[in-house]
């Protein structure tokens, strides 16, 4: 039996044959019709003589359209109809009901029960091929024009997922992984409008790994970048918040943007910042903090108010930065802490 798959539409080439299906439990009936279409090249005849195989077997040969018979044993052909569109291989394939009589009302059910045409048989031979190729025609167009929506579809969802995934690419730093200097940007701006908005704190962390240009000098540039991936990790494991945001500020520099936020808890996530650094051991020979990596960080918090200015909010914990690393580094300073 041929391979059918539910989900996608079957695929038909441009020179695809029309396959025939009849079901009928009388041989001289089905040989009658085979002589009429046998000289047909398009149309391929098959024959199916139990109603019971009769989904089965249009599936098995493939067929483009059905010619059944109203009366059967075992099978009443108005039910054979319903179960041709209750399945969803074959509900879209027509259905050309046969029956002896020529009656407004049998005609009225079996259209109302799905049948897409009524022929009396035996069938005028040239009207019988007539409506064979007219109904197939549309059939096969109809799964042409499903193929090519569900190809659109398809190409939609892949450009949706390529676009989802350049944008995610464009957000991250291409060296640790974390978000990049954009991504911040943006983070920022958006916490802060929601700081005013809602009235609620905001944090902010810069933090610079400490004598980073002697452990370059020391360890070479791929020492310096795998310290580079090794700190961004251990600083991004210490956030648990979705919201909060561990970004590469530029070269040996970070950031973490903290919304909702007080100065107190913003200067615990800097120490576990430091902490969680420095419990990498990454050897530093060349340092004056420690004989291992260590990082500095300068912290702001912030309730804004409308219309308040982002840049000075940055501007202050980048002078809390530059007064740890000349305290001594290896600490976190709240600006809230300075005299000056």
């Amino acid at each position: 039996m041929k391979e059918h798959t539910v989900d996608t539409p079957q695929h038909l080439g441009a020179g695809k044959k029309i396959n025939v299906l009849l079901v009928d439990d009388q041989a001289i009936i089905a040989e009658g019709i085979r002589r009429m279409l046998d000289d047909e090249s398009d149309i391929e005849f098959f024959y199916c003589d139990d109603p019971s195989q009769a989904i089965s077997r249009a599936l098995e040969v493939d067929a483009t359209i059905v010619l059944q018979d109203l009366v059967m044993p075992d099978i009443d052909g108005l039910t054979l109809v319903r179960f041709f569109r209750a399945n969803n291989l074959t509900k879209e394939v027509p259905v050309i009901v046969l029956s002896s009589k020529d009656d407004p009302a049998i005609k009225s059910d079996a259209f109302a029960n799905g049948a897409n045409d009524y022929l009396v048989k035996l069938p005028d031979k040239i009207e019988l091929v007539a409506r064979i190729r007219s109904h197939t025609k549309h059939y096969l167009m109809q799964l042409e024009r499903d193929a090519a929506f569900f190809a659109l579809r398809e190409m939609q969802k892949q450009l949706e997922r390529s676009n989802t995934e350049l944008q995610r690419l464009s957000s991250l730093d291409g060296l640790t992984g974390i978000a990049n200097r954009r991504q911040f940007d943006e983070t920022l701006r958006r916490e802060w409008q929601r700081a005013q908005r809602d009235k609620t704190p905001l944090s902010l962390v810069l933090i610079d790994i400490d004598y980073f240009k002697p452990f370059n000098d020391t360890y070479g540039h791929q020492g310096g970048d795998e310290c580079l991936q090794k700190v961004a990790k251990a600083l991004e494991g210490v956030l648990k918040r979705p919201a909060d945001l561990i970004a590469r500020y530029g070269g040996e520099e970070f950031v973490a943007v903290l919304p909702t936020t007080d100065a107190p808890g913003a200067l615990n996530i800097a120490e576990c910042f430091r902490t969680s650094v420095r419990d990498l051991a990454i050897p530093h020979d060349a340092s004056a903090a420690a004989d291992v990596v260590t990082i500095s960080a300068g912290i702001a918090t912030i309730t804004p108010v409308v219309g308040a200015d982002l840049q000075p909010f940055v501007a202050d914990a980048d002078r809390a930065l530059y007064r740890a690393k000349d305290a001594g580094r290896d600490r976190a300073v709240h600006v809230q802490d300075l005299t000056d």
